[in-house]
């Protein structure tokens, strides 16, 4: 009885740490990105070319980049090496690469 209570209460922490990796996970609305890409059509902006920045989710944006606000969007939008990213203002981090 004993071993079958660790084994349950270790398998609801296992499910909580899921659900809390879930929780962080950030997911951009496809509406969100038809907007952004729309804005950075009619709005355009220059590349910031940065050296040894990798673009994927999570990635730190440094402060000297330019992060434009995008109408009815939490998101800030930049253009990196090209790329045009989304990043989360709070944290510049990147939060979508669009491609």
């Amino acid at each position: 009885m004993k071993r079958y209570l660790s084994s349950a209460a270790a398998a609801i922490v296992l499910m909580g740490s899921v659900g809390v990796a879930l929780a962080d996970t950030i997911v951009v609305q496809p509406e969100q990105e038809t907007v952004v890409r729309e804005y950075v059509k009619k709005q355009p902006l220059a590349s910031v070319n940065l050296l040894g920045v990798e673009l994927k989710l999570g990635s730190s944006v440094p402060d000297k980049v330019e992060l434009r606000e995008v109408p009815n969007v939490k998101y800030r939008v930049a253009v990196i090496n090209d790329q045009t990213v989304l990043v989360d203002p709070d944290t510049r981090q990147i939060v979508e690469v669009l491609h």
